[in-house]
């Protein structure tokens, strides 16, 4: 916004419309998807140098950002498999939270494959409940859900501390973040 819009806007509204400088922040529940792909071939290096899976059709697929295909040719290997994988993210640093194992799917033939989904961002009722629970609390912070993400401003830096302290208190089933803190 240019500087003559801004003051524009000012003169007409005043300063509770723009810049307000009320301070902010926001709740994000991501998962650094550089890490998850270190993670992935870190897994693969070392699956091709195990023992118990030398002359093995297991693979771990990435589809797609937020989706990774394991398969192995039977369900123990897919454990073990499974193990490797989920033991990289855990030693990389992923919050286990937001990682997502769907149920396998064995074969008649024996060969097993397994999803396993990474979540990006807080869904619909995540954010609910992430809400409620801030206004439970009674602080003077005002919440909005905005694309996957949920803003909390207050009119005090010490109340969104608190705020932030009691969230890294509570469990919500996912791992937060928080982000563009404000003053």
């Amino acid at each position: 916004m240019s500087l003559f819009v801004r003051n524009r806007l000012l003169h007409w509204f005043g300063s509770v419309a723009i810049g307000s400088g009320m301070p902010a922040f926001d709740i994000v529940s991501e998962v650094d998807k550089q890490e998850i792909d270190n993670a992935i071939n870190q897994a693969r290096k070392e699956l091709s140098t195990r023992f118990d899976f030398k002359n093995s059709a297991a693979t771990i697929e990435v589809k797609n950002p937020t989706l990774i295909e394991v398969s192995a040719e039977d369900a123990a290997k897919l454990r073990a498999l499974l193990e490797i994988v989920i033991g990289r993210f855990a030693k990389r640093n992923i919050d286990l939270r937001n990682i997502e194992r769907k149920d396998p799917a064995i074969s008649p033939l024996g060969h097993a494959r397994q999803e396993i989904h990474i979540k990006q961002g807080l869904d619909g009722d995540k954010a609910k409940e992430i809400v409620k629970a801030i206004k439970a609390l009674d602080a003077k912070v005002q919440c909005q859900t905005q694309e996957r993400q949920i803003r909390v401003t207050g009119k005090k830096r010490d109340d969104l501390q608190a705020i932030i302290q009691f969230l890294r208190r509570e469990d919500f089933g996912v791992a937060l973040g928080f982000t563009n803190f404000r003053d």
